[in-house]
């Protein structure tokens, strides 16, 4: 790295991606990378810390931040989601915000350009999911936004087709200034590898349980432990009700098991060893209100740059 950010024509900088929720930052950010960081599922606002990955290449160094989807808070959870994801907005160099193929800009996206034109940052309009529309139907929903603001581009893409991505990561590194790298190149995330198992934990929770169990579910690492071939993982996860803890373990313990099943092999990639996954359900009632348990279960605002 130290070779490459010496040279003169080497770009540094930070990006966010914005939106409202499930419009697939997370899987745009995992798609950039190259690699799986930020979940996903069918749910809205399913990312709630701002994650923090790295692009590196000959051209330069992108540090994304992927922010929750900016909605309606309707808890301190929500407030904290919303207020990480606008407070993101002056801090970085480049603002992507994404939107679906639509002609149709809501009050949540109105919203969205209210805060874009207080940043005064340089904004990307990112259309995603255009795998889903047919061309001259996305001609007419670029018309539709290029009218409601005045983007530096607008670039169409499939983040779960990776298509038109590479044109995007050109279009951030025009805005990035001339300087060396924050990281260096093996750098993915600066998100600690407890957070990442416990996140993905929560994606199979959430994907599994579907519509049973709303988003009062949060997953704490009780502990880690690296033996020579095996690493020894206990996990609790967290709900809000006990008629919610009966849902997550399931009849004879069956819905728990297939949570562990489906999140063990990822983490056993992730951490490239072999996994010993032990899963334990707790009730804490109204833990979204809680300052003190949202702190515990690793919502802090922290500063982008340092």
């Amino acid at each position: 790295m130290k070779n490459m950010s010496e040279n003169q024509a080497f770009k540094s900088g930070f990006a966010t991606l914005i939106g409202r929720p499930n419009v697939g930052k997370s899987t745009l950010m995992n798609c950039l990378i190259g690699q799986k960081i930020a979940i996903t599922s069918n749910k809205p606002q399913t990312t709630r810390n701002r994650i923090q990955t790295v692009y590196t290449s000959e051209e330069g160094q992108i540090v994304f931040l992927d922010t929750p989807g900016i909605h309606k808070a309707k808890n301190k959870l929500g407030n904290y989601m919303v207020n990480v994801a606008e407070k993101t907005l002056s801090e970085v160099d480049v603002i992507l915000w994404l939107v679906e193929p639509s002609n149709f800009i809501g009050a949540g996206e109105q919203h969205i350009i209210e805060q874009l034109k207080k940043a005064k940052t340089p904004v990307i309009l990112v259309i995603n999911k255009i795998d889903t529309v047919k061309r001259e139907q996305l001609l007419a929903y670029i018309d539709t936004y290029r009218k409601v603001f005045d983007f530096s581009e607008i670039v169409p893409v499939s983040a779960l087709k990776d298509e038109n991505t590479e044109e995007l990561l050109k279009c951030i590194f025009r805005y990035l200034p001339y300087g060396p790298a924050f990281y260096d190149e093996d750098t993915v995330t600066d998100q600690p590898m407890r957070q990442i198992v416990a996140e993905l934990i929560r994606e199979k929770a959430l994907r599994l349980l579907e519509e049973e169990i709303p988003h009062g579910v949060a997953v704490s690492i009780e502990s880690m432990k690296f033996k020579k071939h095996i690493v020894d993982i206990e996990a609790t996860i967290v709900c809000e009700k006990d008629s919610h803890k009966g849902i997550i373990i399931g009849k004879g313990g069956g819905m728990l098991k297939k949570i562990g099943s489906r999140a063990r092999p990822e983490i056993e990639d992730l951490l490239e060893q072999q996994v010993n996954l032990q899963l334990w359900v707790k009730v804490k009632k109204d833990w979204r209100d809680s300052d003190f348990l949202l702190k515990n279960f690793g919502y802090n605002e922290k500063d982008t740059r340092k």
